[in-house]
């Protein structure tokens, strides 16, 4: 996909994940991508829901595509899914896609009917030796 235009996906399901060789195999590191406008629509009433995405990964032999983890975060845009399928999900097709050593993802989701929904997964610890920031994502305060 990269370096041509590519249609937005209709589905998380169809969206392709492309991965890429990991130029650095053997040495550990953390790779981390925030998508601070990530959408979805709620199941029941079809409204928009809004997050922070952070994703934190260690990889093994495969890098995610960027602008492949783009389409594929876009195409829930149109997706009825609660927050917590949402981003245990993208997680999951994460871990299964590159197979890294070690991946987490917060899903912090903005207020809807006044009640913020923090979503949070990791595949275990992290790795010893890795320096894994914080996700450094405050929690919801509204306007106090």
């Amino acid at each position: 996909m990269l370096g041509q235009q590519t249609a937005q996906p209709a589905t998380p399901e169809a969206a392709v994940l492309e991965r890429v060789p990991n130029p650095h195999p053997g040495q550990r590191y953390c790779v981390r991508f925030t998508a601070p406008e990530f959408t979805s629509l709620c199941p029941m009433t079809g409204q928009p829901d809004f997050a922070h995405l952070v994703i934190d990964y260690v990889p093994r032999d495969w890098l995610v595509e960027s602008k492949s983890l783009k389409l594929y975060l876009t195409a829930f845009r149109n997706h009825g899914a609660f927050h917590e399928a949402c981003t245990v999900g993208i997680a999951r097709r994460l871990v299964e896609e590159l197979d890294p050593e070690w991946l987490r993802i917060g899903g912090y989701w903005y207020p809807r009917g006044g009640i913020p929904i923090d979503v949070f997964y990791a595949t275990g610890e992290p790795p010893a030796g890795v320096w894994v920031p914080p996700q450094d994502v405050p929690g919801y305060r509204g306007r106090g």
